[in-house]
């Protein structure tokens, strides 16, 4: 359960305001606009702190709930924009397009893929097969007795270069993250609702209900009035 103490809003406030902020492409200014229209007067700063703060620890506890996903992988990277500065979101679907996982990282090298892949297998188990780059899995298999199969067939990445576009419809009106942690912890709201999308949380009920019930069930709570 979430920790709300001290928060001078209501929760579900709190809650749909970061909700749409990960789940839309939209800006911190366009959610105060629309919370005035619903006459509720919240500054889009304290918006941004709610995002910063909750987003990761809501994306954490889902991972209790999150779905097996397949064992053969495909990794890649894409570009996002922290300071002024490109930096790398490394992530990985399976063959079906479920979300392995993803890891904010301040370079493109061996030792962030390996950093990435490691925290995808503690979450989730080996893959049979990964579809990246070679330099990397051979550096990982060396410890492993039975090596895990690399695939370096250019179509293979095109359902998570797809799946990228999905992140990035989201964050292109962000135009710019402040820093590298408000960017890691608004990804992993962004990335939790692509998830909750593609059904990828055994949720009591779930079938029935909608992406928004899904998320608010995820975070502890109950659907708000």
């Amino acid at each position: 359960m979430l920790n709300f103490k001290g928060m001078r809003f209501p929760i579900d406030v709190i809650l749909v305001c970061i909700r749409w902020y990960a789940g839309y492409p939209l800006s911190y200014r366009h959610l105060e606009e629309m919370m005035e229209e619903c006459s509720v007067s919240v500054d889009h700063s304290s918006i941004n702190r709610w995002a910063i703060r909750f987003l990761p620890l809501i994306e954490k506890m889902a991972r209790k709930h999150k779905r097996p996903v397949g064992c053969s992988w495909r990794m890649d990277e894409t570009y996002i924009k922290v300071k002024g500065v490109w930096k790398y979101l490394y992530r990985a679907v399976d063959k079906q397009g479920k979300t392995v996982d993803f890891l904010l990282t301040a370079k493109r090298d061996m030792a962030a893929a390996k950093r990435f892949f490691d925290k995808a297998i503690v979450a989730n188990g080996y893959p049979d097969k990964i579809a990246m780059d070679k330099a990397a899995i051979d550096a990982i298999n060396t410890s492993r007795d039975v090596p895990i199969v690399v695939r370096q067939v250019k179509y293979l990445n095109n359902i998570v270069e797809q799946d990228h576009r999905a992140i990035k419809r989201v964050t292109k009106p962000m135009l710019n993250f402040k820093s590298f942690r408000s960017a890691g912890s608004v990804l992993a709201g962004i990335e939790l609702m692509h998830m909750i999308r593609k059904g990828q949380f055994e949720i009591d009920g779930a079938d029935a209900m909608s992406f928004a019930e899904q998320f608010f069930t995820l975070a502890g709570m109950v659907r708000p009035v």
